[in-house]
C-alpha cells in the first residue's frame, strides 16, 4: 500500500474504522497512543499501539475468503515476528459490541504493558524485534466472540471458521 493511499484511507476511513477510532481514542487517557493505517516494515497495520506493541485489524466480508486470510494469517505473522500482538475484529463485532471490543483490547493492553518494558526504537522498521508475546488465554476476554488473536491462544485467522 502506498502512502497516499494509506493517507485517504485515514482521510476518510470505512465506518467500522471510525467506530474502531473512537474506542481507541478514549483509551488515549490510559496511556494508549493509537496509529491509524501506521507503517509497519513492508505493511500497514490498520491501528498499531507501539508501546505495548499491539496491532488491531478490522475486517469486512472480503477477508473471509480463504485467500484473504491466508494473506490475513501472513500479515499476522509479520507483525508478530517484529513484537507486535496482532488482534482482529470482524466490522459486525465493532459497530454492534464496541462495549465487547473495548473490553478485549484493554484486557490485552493491560496484560502486555505488564509483561513487556518499553521497546527499544529501531531506526530500521524491516528489522524489527524478538516476540515478545507468550500464549495464555484470560478466560474473561477468550469467552468474546472474537474471530482471531495471535498471541491469546486462539486460532489465526485463516483457521477459524466464523463468517462476517
Amino acid at each position: 500500500m502506498s502512502t497516499e493511499f494509506a493517507r485517504k484511507l485515514r482521510r476518510n476511513p470505512p465506518e467500522p474504522e471510525r467506530h474502531m477510532w473512537a474506542i481507541l481514542h478514549s483509551l488515549r487517557r490510559q496511556g494508549y497512543h493509537f496509529r491509524r493505517q501506521a507503517p509497519i516494515g513492508s505493511y500497514y497495520a490498520d491501528f498499531a499501539c507501539r508501546h505495548p506493541a499491539l496491532v488491531i485489524e478490522v475486517d469486512g466480508e472480503t477477508h473471509a475468503t480463504n485467500l484473504a486470510q491466508g494473506n490475513d494469517a501472513t500479515r499476522d505473522d509479520y507483525f508478530v515476528g517484529r513484537g507486535y500482538r496482532v488482534l482482529r475484529f470482524w466490522n459486525n463485532e465493532v459497530m454492534e459490541n464496541a462495549e465487547g471490543v473495548f473490553t478485549v483490547i484493554a484486557a490485552a493492553l493491560a496484560e502486555i504493558s505488564q509483561r513487556t518494558a518499553p521497546p527499544t526504537l529501531d531506526p530500521s522498521p524491516q528489522r524489527g524485534r524478538e516476540s515478545t508475546a507468550s500464549p495464555g488465554a484470560d478466560p474473561a476476554v477468550a469467552s468474546l466472540p472474537l474471530r482471531g488473536d495471535q498471541g491469546w491462544g486462539a486460532p489465526h485467522a485463516h483457521t477459524d471458521e466464523k463468517t462476517p
